[in-house]
């Protein structure tokens, strides 16, 4: 709820009027650069879906995660208190419209369809594709999966790079299926984003599993808060929240800690 303002007292000496509109004035400027840009005085907003590990997940009835932890530290630089609300991901983006919160950290891509409609904040993470194989494969570079069976979801986007890298698409439901697909030599590999095999691998470290950089082969994606594209002011707010917490490390120690490796640079 934005801030009412009190209205201008009414004077009768000019001098008092001068005052009075210059301090109002002053107020409202204040008021306006600092909470009355979130929906609620003192607090920022995240939406997310608190279910989809690392990145926001309940671990003993706690919300906690990458976005989770990353949410907080953006909101305390800006000397703000955070509010998570959870939403499906279905109507996770069109809560930003029926303002239900500020801001969503949620492993949102930027996308040139969605810049039309919406506002992103500078990138946290940078979602690479990688090529998952066992190690020892003859597969060295992710083009060789040309004229090869690869463990993919067909509506995915790794199903469809699959399938422009000449690739023969083996249909499964989820990262666990591809792995089984993996171990068992039916295919030569999934492609998938770095992030989703660094989480593999800090749970299973024994694996014998490891990944090929698809490169240039494959671009990466940059993964960013979106907001309402009404908010410039609390944009470029939270983009410096956001500078100040890679340049003091918060960034790659959240990542590590999350990820096992540094995913929020190129």
């Amino acid at each position: 709820m934005k801030l009412k303002l009190r209205p201008l007292l009414l004077a009768t000496a000019a001098l008092l009027v001068t005052i009075t509109l210059a301090a109002c004035s002053t107020t409202k400027q204040n008021t306006t650069n600092s909470t009355s840009a979130t929906l609620n005085a003192g607090k920022l907003t995240i939406g997310l879906e608190g279910t989809y590990a690392p990145y926001s997940y309940r671990k003993n009835g706690q919300l906690t995660g990458f976005e989770v932890e990353l949410g907080k530290a953006i909101a305390k630089e800006m000397n703000l208190k955070p509010v998570f609300v959870q939403s499906k991901w279905d109507s996770l983006i069109a809560g930003l419209d029926s303002k239900k919160y500020d801001l969503v950290l949620n492993d949102v891509a930027i996308t040139a369809q969605r810049q039309k409609s919406y506002a992103f904040t500078t990138p946290y993470l940078y979602s690479k594709s990688v090529l998952i194989v066992k190690k020892g494969s003859k597969i060295t570079n992710v083009k060789q999966i040309k004229g090869k069976k690869t463990a993919e979801s067909l509506t995915s986007n790794n199903g469809a790079d699959a399938k422009k890298l000449g690739s023969t698409i083996v249909a499964i439901p989820g990262f666990a299926e591809a792995v089984d697909l993996i171990q068992s030599n039916r295919v030569v590999g999934a492609l998938n984003s770095r992030e989703a095999f660094l989480t593999y691998k800090k749970a299973n470290p024994k694996t014998n599993l490891t990944y090929i950089d698809a490169g240039n082969a494959i671009a990466a994606q940059k993964i960013a808060g979106i907001l309402s594209k009404n908010k410039p002011g609390l944009q470029a707010k939270i983009n410096k929240a956001m500078q100040n917490l890679k340049k003091d490390g918060t960034f790659a120690k959240l990542s590590h800690k999350y990820f096992g490796d540094d995913v929020t640079t190129k």
